[in-house]
């Protein structure tokens, strides 16, 4: 019972998070599964079948709150599912500890432009200019997206989420409301892989269960935090949260010495503190100036 309760409030707490920045309740999830001692693939198989619950709880919530772009969705769920069953079915055995770290690196440097862009170049005309990803940049990052989130189970929130938010014209919100709710389709398609692939006889349903009644209860709340909070601001929590993830994977991959960990999380994170609290006086600021223009 104790474990039930446990991994209840585990997918409450990632699906709060992934509701919310658009990413983690894969990686946060599979952590913990495989902290248990569950096999790697079937670690991934038992996320990406709580996830066909609780992504069509979030998708339903962000569209209700308004956060989702229909357009985007179509044009990344079809190679994201494609991708996403192959990595299932095919390629579940690839050594993913070997690109992992190249991936991680490639998301950290793109977290730090994100930080960067909505702290510093961010623009609020940028949200009303509608600008998407385009049919030949989307094909790639669903399928790529899609394969990696399959294989490592947890990845089509960290790739596509960071790439929207690199594009000048798509608001925080939508991004992270587009993400999340095409995320079903890719969670359906994978569990349909793993479950041709590996059966169910190794999935601890009890434990897929709890998993998906923690996700359906933080699902409403984290689109309607993703609907309240500024589009700047959530460009700078994503990018550290980006930064922060990522970064574990390459300090274990190519820093030895683990005593100076700490030292540079911390350093990570008050950069992430200063700049969070920098973007809130930013706000207030423009907030101020528009008050007075406005009298």
């Amino acid at each position: 019972m104790k474990n039930l309760i446990v991994f209840a409030f585990i997918g409450l707490l990632a699906q709060l998070i992934d509701g919310s920045l658009g990413m983690a309740y894969g990686v946060t999830s599979t952590t913990l599964l495989l902290a248990f001692g569950v096999s790697p693939a079937i670690a991934s198989a038992s996320v990406h079948i709580s996830e066909v619950v609780t992504t069509a709880a979030s998708g339903i919530s962000h569209i209700k709150f308004g956060n989702v772009d229909k357009k985007m969705i179509y044009r990344l769920i079809i190679p994201g599912s494609i991708g996403a069953f192959l990595g299932a079915t095919f390629l579940s055995n690839l050594p993913g500890e070997i690109v992992a770290p190249y991936m991680s690196l490639f998301l950290l440097l793109l977290g730090v432009y994100v930080l960067i862009r909505f702290l510093f170049l961010y623009q609020a005309s940028e949200e009303r200019a509608g600008t998407r990803l385009s049919v030949k940049q989307s094909v790639p990052l669903g399928f790529i997206a899609g394969f990696f989130d399959a294989t490592g189970g947890g990845g089509w929130g960290p790739i596509t989420t960071p790439v929207l938010l690199s594009k000048k014209g798509i608001s925080a919100r939508k991004a992270v409301g587009t993400v999340d709710t095409s995320e079903f389709a890719i969670a359906v398609s994978a569990s349909i892989g793993f479950l041709l692939a590996l059966g169910s006889a190794g999935i601890n349903w009890t434990w897929v269960i709890a998993l998906m009644i923690g996700g359906v209860i933080a699902a409403p709340i984290a689109a309607w935090l993703v609907r309240i909070i500024p589009g700047q601001l959530m460009g700078v929590l994503v990018g550290g949260f980006i930064i922060l993830t990522n970064s574990r994977t390459i300090l274990s991959t190519w820093v030895e010495n683990e005593a100076i960990y700490p030292f540079i999380y911390v350093f990570i994170a008050l950069v992430w503190v200063i700049s969070i609290v920098a973007a809130v006086v930013k706000l207030k600021h423009n907030k101020i100036i528009a008050k007075e223009k406005a009298s």
